[in-house]
């Protein structure tokens, strides 16, 4: 188990990531922080707590907007997606639960 530093929305966080998984958890890092800047962007929502919940809201959406017969092998499912939110609050530790 590695750790990486990285940054969303302009602060920094070390995450615990399995060998060999730095890569999807670069690019899942890079959606989030995507994600939580344009909310943050457009100007309506300054809590970044609040920001985190709606993209969090819009990801999980447009993961159930993907169709049915979707496999892991063609992207993230959701239970992949709660994984992935588990793993994030367990790296937050005492700085609070992303969800």
């Amino acid at each position: 188990m590695s750790q990486l530093e990285v940054t969303i929305l302009g602060q920094s966080y070390v995450l615990a990531c399995p060998d060999g998984g730095e890569r999807d958890l670069l690019e899942a890092v890079a959606i989030v922080d995507r994600e939580m800047s344009a909310i943050r962007d457009a100007g309506k929502v300054k809590a970044r707590e609040r920001m985190a919940v709606l993209a969090a809201l819009n990801l999980a959406y447009q993961l159930a907007e993907a169709p049915a017969a979707k496999t892991a092998d063609d992207g993230a499912s959701a239970d992949e997606l709660r994984r992935l939110v588990e793993r994030i609050d367990q790296a937050l530790g005492d700085d609070g639960r992303l969800l």
